[in-house]
């Protein structure tokens, strides 16, 4: 026994060390633990990678025993894992997952695209073209288009922003001025602002010489101007609307939460379709709540979005959703500013294209790498200023003038850091969750005051705990005369044309005395429509204030027309 101990253990170490000499699978990878034996009638593949077996019977290959087996070869020599019970093996991702969100058992070796020939010592093409992996030239408004013109596809197989040949630039300070370019590293006034030093702040500046802190700190630590920069928190909720969410929304949002100016505290809603009560989409929105759009679908793979969903599935997708939205949710076209992305998969180019010719203002699908002090919002006029975050994200790398990013800047819960609350370690008590929420809003309060984002699916607020400790953090933060629970859209406004704290009482997108218009107000008893729809398996419920349709909504027949 003690003989094989020690063979085990020499297995490992040199396993380890192989694999870190390879440069590619990391010694510490989880899959490692798995290892079950050594297999000499599989086929070596060196390419870094776990993969599956080529030699598998096609009968079987999407037998789940196989689907969970997966093989790395080093030096010559095939090694092979097994998931854990329950799990099969993803090729692409190289993790193992659960069995719905496996879709490829039929596939045994991850593909990588060539990479094309942009930077030789001798050049391959003429002016205003590159070259293809295998050589050939093409013109370089061809690479990174979104359509594969090189036989071997490499003109779009390395596209993203540090690889992309006609990528966005680096921010230039000089050309990017508010209201509509911002870069996230810069201050809001002063002399790198490229708005007056003296400002809107009717005697002294934020930053710069005359500030008390240096021009380089940028949006670093605040002295003794912190006090103008209102500290913002914006809440969001993803997914759909309904009875089993409603009194989640009645417990946080009540008349008695209210901002410095004594108007009622506002979150922004990610609305999917499916499920959703349009009744109280609508009045959220007459209280003042933003409505934003998640998709009609919200469907799987994650990948889909990221890899798989082409310009008119985006349009589908969004742009559907936008008319369901408006047409049964009375929201009115104009105040649909905003998407977030199913799974935070952001759509690489094509995403932004459809939100350009759409006309949406800003995405919020982009987590940005944990980092002190956190990011401000940014316009993606110029190269985005973090690593794109996530296996597998595909994050835009052209530039789209004018569209916000409003980024999600990472919590830290201990030694964890996450961007959904759901996505946090579970605390024990509500004592855990006030410290965690108020640790991380003195990160922003007593640092740059970039926004405080806390993003939730409402299953979070099923444990009761957590809503107790939300409603205590929610508390104790509203007792500061300088910070502002607003929606997403009022920040925006609010970054356009920033205003201090002094001024906040009479500016004007965030007071509360507008009055809805009788057109506008959700009815208390909606309609409720049952209906069908071919590509929805089962009746689906639609409540809503306006006219039942023919059939459900969905995609490419957002209005339920009966063809």
């Amino acid at each position: 026994m003690r003989q094989r101990q020690l063979a085990l253990s020499a297995f490992l170490a040199v396993l380890a060390a192989a694999v870190a000499t390879t440069g590619a699978v990391n010694p510490d990878h989880p899959l490692l633990r798995n290892k079950r034996a050594l297999r000499l009638n599989v086929p070596c593949i060196a390419n870094g990678q776990f993969y599956r077996n080529p030699n598998t019977d096609p009968e079987k290959v999407r037998n789940l025993s196989e689907c969970a087996k997966y093989y790395l070869c080093l030096d010559g020599e095939v090694y092979e894992f097994k998931c854990s019970v329950g799990l099969l093996f993803d090729i692409d991702r190289q993790i193992c997952d659960f069995k719905s969100k496996v879709f490829n058992c039929g596939t045994h070796i991850q593909l990588t695209t060539p990479k094309p020939l942009l930077d030789t010592d001798e050049p391959i093409c003429g002016y205003g073209e590159y070259a293809c992996a295998d050589k050939t030239c093409l013109p370089s408004e061809l690479f990174c288009d979104g359509q594969v013109d090189c036989y071997d596809g490499s003109d779009e197989g390395w596209c993203d922003a540090e690889n992309d040949p006609n990528a966005a630039p680096r921010c230039d300070y000089k050309n990017c001025t508010l209201p509509w370019c911002f870069c996230s590293r810069r201050p809001l006034w002063g002399p790198l602002s490229g708005r007056p030093l003296w400002g809107p702040l009717s005697g002294r500046p934020l930053w710069g010489p005359l500030s008390g802190l240096s021009q380089d700190a940028h949006f670093g630590a605040l002295s003794r101007d912190a006090h103008e920069v209102p500290q913002v928190i914006s809440i969001t909720f993803d997914d759909a609307v309904n009875y089993e969410n409603w009194e989640i929304y009645n417990q946080l949002f009540t008349d008695s939460r209210t901002n410095p100016n004594g108007c009622p505290i506002h979150a922004t809603f990610y609305v999917s379709h499916e499920y959703t009560n349009y009744q109280y989409v609508q009045k959220l929105w007459n209280d003042g709540h933003e409505i934003a759009v998640h998709s009609i679908t919200h469907k799987g793979p994650e990948s889909f979005w990221s890899n798989n969903a082409t310009i008119e599935d985006w349009f589908d997708e969004f742009v559907g959703q936008a008319n369901i939205i408006n047409r049964f949710g009375g929201v009115r076209m104009e105040d649909l500013w905003g998407v977030r992305v199913p799974y935070l998969r952001v759509g690489w180019n094509r995403q932004f294209i459809m939100m350009r010719e759409f006309g949406f203002v800003y995405d919020s699908s982009m987590a940005a790498p944990f980092s002190n002090p956190p990011i401000w919002p940014y316009t993606l006029d110029y190269k985005m200023p973090h690593k794109c975050l996530g296996t597998g994200q595909k994050c835009p790398s052209r530039p789209f003038p004018g569209i916000w990013e409003l980024v999600l800047n990472q919590l830290q819960t201990g030694e964890y850091t996450c961007a959904m609350m759901d996505q946090c370690p579970p605390l024990p008590d509500d004592e855990e969750v006030y410290e965690m929420l108020m640790h991380n809003f003195k990160r922003h309060y007593n640092s740059n005051r970039a926004p405080l984002g806390l993003y939730f699916h409402t299953i979070w607020f099923k444990v009761k705990h957590n809503m107790k400790g939300m409603q205590r953090f929610l508390d104790e933060v509203m007792k500061l005369p300088d910070v502002w629970v607003v929606n997403n859209q009022e920040l925006i406004q609010w970054m356009r044309e920033p205003v201090p704290n002094a001024q906040l009482n009479s500016f004007e997108p965030w007071k509360c005395s507008k009055t809805v218009p009788q057109e506008d107000q959700a009815c208390n008893i909606p309609k409720s429509c049952k209906l069908r729809n071919r590509a929805v398996r089962g009746d689906r419920y639609l409540h809503t204030c306006y006219e039942c349709p023919d059939m459900y909504p969905w995609l490419k027949n957002e209005f339920g027309v009966d063809l």
